[in-house]
């Protein structure tokens, strides 16, 4: 009897080596350069780069603005998805258009308008805010308007097609049983959302942190005032300080790492958890 030999999946290992090789191009080069840059003159010039007052306060004013920024978005994302999966009502379709929007507006366009929106010279509401003394453009507070209206989808379209697979049976069942709102959101609901609100928290969270486009045009890039990493990032290396720009572009990086890694991990632990809970129902 003669063995058959397999032919060899040629295609298989080519279409492989042409995607492996576009990632490490397009992603895994460009982020070893990163930190290859950053600490090419030494650990010493790294911490330097990324402790001088201008960084310390581009990283305070980041982290500030997305803890702002991401709880609402998260509070809003979860009652508009549920609002979306549960009622029906006239304008379901524009809404959901006007949710899609900051992911089809460039961000320059979006800090445009909110200049014509505020500032107090040439904005539609400029005259009234500078009235009772609120200062938006070139401030926190536009900075935290970019960043909210730049990452409103994300929970939004995470949660959404969750809730609508669920559909709405488990939730009248637990109100039959007598429990509140409250009782069948955290007993019901959110163990289903809880995966998908996590990663969309995250994508927030990311899109936050990494703001530039929108963030520049109202903050007026202002040193030690309204300049957050991106814009620190930019800043010293147009001044040819290339060390300092690569340090603090890894502390984005490491950051978005450490989320990737904390996102497994969790999930991982779901898994073992929902694993153990159907051995112990399998035993009983």
């Amino acid at each position: 009897m003669k063995l058959k030999l397999q032919p060899i999946p040629w295609g298989r290992y080519v279409l492989m080596t042409l995607g492996l090789s576009f990632l490490a191009i397009a992603v895994l080069f460009p982020l070893l350069n990163i930190f290859y840059q950053a600490f090419a003159s030494g650990i010493e010039a790294y911490l330097e780069s990324v402790t001088t007052p201008e960084a310390r306060h581009a990283i305070f004013l980041t982290v500030l603005i997305t803890l702002i920024a991401v709880p609402i978005n998260t509070a809003f994302g979860i009652l508009a998805a549920w609002i979306l999966a549960r009622y029906s009502f006239p304008g379901k379709v524009m809404l959901l258009l006007i949710l899609d929007l900051p992911l089809a507006i460039s961000p320059t366009i979006v800090g445009l308008m909110f200049i014509l929106l505020y500032s107090p010279t040439v904005g539609l509401f400029g005259s009234w805010l500078q009235a009772i003394n609120i200062r938006v453009i070139f401030a926190l507070p536009g900075m935290i308007l970019t960043t909210l209206f730049v990452t409103i989808p994300f929970v939004v379209r995470e949660v959404l097609p969750v809730l609508q697979s669920m559909g709405w049976e488990e939730e009248e069942a637990a109100q039959t049983l007598g429990a509140n709102s409250w009782q069948t959101f955290w007993r019901v609901t959110f163990p289903t959302i809880r995966w998908a609100l996590f990663y969309g928290v995250i994508l927030c969270t990311s899109r936050a942190i990494g703001e530039f486009g929108a963030v520049s045009v109202v903050s007026g890039k202002l040193i030690n005032e309204t300049n957050t990493l991106t814009l620190h990032i930019e800043q010293v290396y147009a001044e040819y300080q290339t060390i300092s720009a690569f340090a603090c572009a890894s502390l984005l990086a490491i950051l978005a790492l450490l989320t990737l890694v904390v996102q497994e991990f969790l999930r991982s632990l779901d898994v073992s958890r929902k694993d153990a809970a159907k051995i112990t129902s399998f035993r009983r």
